[in-house]
């Protein structure tokens, strides 16, 4: 058995025991409005209504001079009705080439089938800062993802601001949804929160059909008629849950 192999199947092993339902597949395009990140912590969700789905980070990715898997190894407990979304991270270190040719792409390709293959999961999102150097190389996996990723199954991608609001290299990417990241935004977050309060939206259309906040940071008033995921720094609880809630029209 393949390392990728190895990590897949026993990934697979404990996320099957910690959801503890059934695996039928929720119908795709009937999306609730308000999702969850689950990180890389212990997250038990089970209090959730079935009208809030949770986006948990099945591994992450480092793109060393070959691309190494870290898999999801903390529990994550939800009930049978909870839609599940697979986040895949790619991570840049130290070791991350220059330039990524073919069999590396293909190799991250396999980290990223094998990772997000679970029991339950209705759509992947890949999540990658993307430099303007890498972008090339990020296109060409994401057109492969979409080849091999399951007819009827979503496919979705975290998206800096910027690429939402003045940059137009993610337009004909072969996705579904961008979710645009407005938190964590360094030093464009004046000028994309000042031109969303004047009530501009984004240039991209696919990054028009939810946002995604932070439970640390202000979340801009005119977007929240839209699909949410909430990003949590501390463990998620019920309490934590009905503020969000609350803070939804």
């Amino acid at each position: 058995m393949s390392r990728s192999a190895a990590f897949a199947f026993a990934f697979a092993a404990i996320v099957v025991l910690v959801l503890n339902g059934s695996e039928t597949i929720p119908q795709v395009g009937i999306r609730p409005r308000l999702t969850l990140w689950a990180w890389e912590r212990p997250e038990s969700l089970t209090f959730l209504p079935p009208d809030t789905q949770v986006a948990f980070l099945a591994g992450t990715i480092d793109l060393n001079s070959e691309p190494v898997l870290k898999p999801r190894f903390q529990p994550l407990r939800v009930n049978d009705r909870t839609p599940l979304i697979a986040v895949v991270r790619l991570e840049v270190t130290r070791l991350t080439p220059i330039e990524f040719d073919e069999a590396y792409r293909k190799a991250a390709l396999r980290e990223v089938l094998a990772t997000a293959d679970l029991p339950r999961v209705h759509e992947l999102q890949i999540d990658f800062d993307a430099t303007t150097s890498q972008r090339a190389f990020y296109r060409a996996l994401l057109e492969d993802i979409r080849q091999r990723w399951p007819a009827g199954k979503s496919l979705s991608i975290t998206a800096l601001g910027s690429w939402c609001m003045g940059d137009d290299w993610i337009a004909d990417l072969p996705i579904d949804e961008a979710v645009p990241m407005l938190f964590r935004m360094g030093v464009d977050r004046t000028t994309i929160v000042s031109a969303l309060q004047r009530g501009k939206d984004f240039n991209e259309p696919l990054c028009r059909t939810s946002v995604g906040v932070s439970m640390d940071e202000p979340w801009p008033e005119p977007l929240l008629g839209r699909d949410v995921y909430v990003f949590n720094p501390k463990p998620w609880d019920a309490a934590t849950v009905a503020q969000v809630q609350r803070r939804l029209p």
